[in-house]
């Protein structure tokens, strides 16, 4: 398959190309540049797809997704009256959602009794269409703690440990802890409230990395992410800074964070816009300023949404990106964070995130130019995931 473009941006290393092409072969790509380059490398029965006012860019990254939520104003509810094969044919139309608006691989962090694992395969055998999944299967969380009805209360090192080894079993690509509380669930322990002992912390990274997996924290308060960052999770999620009584970024904390390269996914939702209406003008200001401050003082931010959650829907990645652009950070910054930065973040960064020889042809054929106008990534021409096509427009 030849696809032609008025722009091909290859990766954040390397320049846009006016004029670009990208061939692909049996599902990778097999080169990208110049298009007269290129064309030179296609066979004559190539397919061929041209988009003279279009950009071709990898294919987009959400890190942080649940996909056995349905985005509603009770998500937990609607996933407790639900059957598993009620759930997972669901699963199955979310993931087409977030294919649609060009995402080609996605990090879910926590589903219920292994769904996102049998998800992820069917899709990698073509059984199912969606994105490439990299699955948590049940979070880790104390006795009646946070998401503690996906299957996943533990309490002491000894359990915990056990429980990483029944993820990693069941075929988890990442261990999701959850450090803290959160308002998804009732009753359960505050946002900034700490869920694990520095111990039990401790057990739990060193379990999945003997495992070989990263750990993603879910840490909204500023005494979780401290915990996190010192126990050497992977990437800490949500990364609000929460306190009783408001927000407080932690310098040394935040040096420890930036030190370690470890990622930091801010989940923003894609009606960020309207956080001051429901938090109130100054505390959606403080939450904005954080992220502007771990941005400014180099963190490794990745894009995620947090979809599946109330109002969070699974078409919304190019509009929570827009975000990072009210905060200052220039487009390019912003592309690499749901491209090749998340890509590396999820362990992938030798297979997605960049239109390199060798690498999964997950492409996403845009209108316009995403680096003058980031509004770009809406308007989606072709998403290709996996060597796979995925709505094209009839431009052969």
């Amino acid at each position: 398959m030849l696809i032609t473009a008025a722009q091909v941006l290859a990766g954040p290393d390397r320049d846009a190309v006016a004029d670009g092409a990208v061939l692909v072969r049996e599902g990778v790509i097999a080169c990208a540049g110049p298009r007269e380059e290129v064309e030179r490398q296609a066979r004559p029965d190539d397919p061929r797809l041209a988009f003279p006012a279009g950009t071709v860019l990898p294919g987009l990254i959400d890190a942080h997704v649940h996909l056995c939520f349905d985005a509603g104003p009770d998500p937990v509810a609607t996933l407790q009256e639900q059957g598993d094969e009620a759930l997972f044919a669901a699963m199955t139309g979310r993931a087409q959602q977030l294919l649609n608006v060009g995402v080609t691989t996605v990090r879910d962090l926590g589903d219920r009794g292994g769904l996102a694992v049998r998800l992820a395969r069917g899709i990698r055998e073509g059984s199912v269409v969606g994105p490439r999944v990299v699955p948590a299967t049940v979070p880790v969380t104390p006795p009646g703690g946070h998401c503690w009805f996906l299957g996943g209360e533990v309490s002491g090192p000894d359990e915990i440990r056990r429980l990483v080894r029944r993820n990693v079993e069941a075929g988890a690509q990442v261990i999701k802890v959850m450090e803290t509380g959160g308002g998804l669930t009732k009753g359960g322990a505050k946002s900034w409230e700490t869920q694990f002992s520095e111990e039990e912390l401790a057990a739990l990274v060193d379990e999945a990395h003997r495992a070989g997996l990263p750990v993603a924290a879910h840490a909204h308060g500023a005494d979780g992410i401290a915990a996190a960052a010192a126990a050497g999770v992977d990437s800490i999620e949500h990364c609000t800074w929460m306190t009783a009584d408001g927000f407080e970024v932690r310098q040394d904390v935040l040096d420890q964070i930036v030190q370690r390269n470890i990622y930091v996914c801010p989940t923003v939702s894609p009606n960020w816009r309207m956080l001051p209406k429901f938090f109130g003008a100054e505390r959606a200001e403080a939450m904005f300023g954080a992220v502007r401050r771990m941005a400014e003082a180099g963190a490794r931010l990745i894009a995620g949404t947090d979809a599946g959650v109330q109002r969070a829907g699974f078409d919304g990645l190019p509009a929570s990106l827009t975000f990072y652009e009210h905060l200052g950070l220039p487009n390019d910054r912003i592309l690499a964070m749901a491209t090749t930065e998340a890509a590396r973040a999820l362990g992938l960064n030798e297979t997605t995130g960049q239109l390199t020889p060798g690498y999964s042809a997950d492409i996403l054929v845009v209108a316009g130019d995403p680096l003058a106008e980031l509004g770009a990534l809406r308007s989606v021409e072709t998403v290709i995931a996996a060597g796979r096509l995925h709505g094209p427009r009839d431009n052969a």
